[in-house]
């Protein structure tokens, strides 16, 4: 057993209803490396945060090999389990998010987020057989590597608005059953949904949270088992940029910059 092998089967030990693993999602090297020394327990990629830093937009835009790219960074600069956020796979076939996965477990990842969301104008979500097909070779790509990948599956009936708790449930259904090890439903933190989500997926559930949510204590008392802030942080990143440039051009002064974490942290902890 290999040191990847044993942060995957530790990834898995960390998804337990109710003590949920909480993930700062990063998008480089040195945001992964600010997450660890915070206290984290796994690292976790946002696929916007990625895209962004790259210079484009979220949803399936970024290539393969940049994707792979910053897995490998993130998982050279932390020592603990990464998941990454493959978006929909970067394949239009299931051979090719096959292609992907061996890639990135290459890389040094021993999780992965597959979402269900297309972004090619054929309609908001893929067909329930068509995304079983694809979180399969998944599986199997992993299995073939020897490595037991934790299999998120991304249902975004929520996120799109195309569907309740029946679709949710019978989706997730059907990507466990493909191979999926949890199920991510982003878009939804209101208690009852989130609790008869928690009730009818037999699986740990991960759900988004950020501004607005319920804290990770009330989640925890709902069962669910995994929070990602996604995109937030980078987005609270990005903000700060922003609010700097702005004020710098305009009335001349830092303010934007109080707080910042200063020259020698940053620079120690990439040592």
């Amino acid at each position: 057993m290999n040191e990847q092998h044993t942060r995957a089967l530790h990834l898995r030990f960390l998804h337990v209803p109710g003590e949920p693993l909480v993930l700062v999602n990063a998008w480089d090297a040195a945001s992964a490396r600010i997450v660890a020394a915070a206290g984290a327990r796994a690292v976790a990629t946002t696929s916007a945060g990625v895209a962004w830093s790259r210079g484009v937009p979220d949803g399936d835009a970024l290539g393969r090999e940049t994707a792979v790219d910053v897995v490998r960074r993130v998982a050279a600069a932390v020592p603990l389990p990464v998941t990454a956020d493959i978006e929909s796979g970067y394949g239009d076939s299931a051979d090719e998010v096959a292609e992907t996965v061996a890639a990135v477990l290459a890389a040094g990842a021993v999780g992965v987020n597959v979402e269900d969301a297309r972004h090619d104008g054929g309609g908001p979500l893929r067909p329930v057989e068509e995304q079983s097909a694809r979180l399969a070779a998944v599986r199997s790509a992993a299995d073939r590597a020897g490595i037991p990948l934790y299999v998120n599956a991304r249902v975004d009936t929520f996120l799109r608005g195309v569907g309740g708790i029946e679709e949710t449930v019978a989706r997730a259904g059907a990507y466990l059953a493909a191979g999926a090890d949890g199920i991510f439903v982003p878009g939804v933190v209101d208690p009852d949904t989130v609790a008869a989500l928690v009730a009818a997926i037999p699986a740990p559930l991960n759900v988004l949270a950020g501004p607005g949510a319920p804290p990770v204590s009330a989640l925890a008392k709902l069962g669910v088992a995994r929070v990602s802030l996604g995109s937030a942080v980078a987005e609270a990143a990005y903000a700060v940029a922003r609010r700097a440039a702005e004020e710098a051009f305009t009335t001349g002064t830092y303010g934007a910059l109080a707080g910042a974490l200063d020259y020698g942290t940053l620079n120690e902890l990439m040592r």
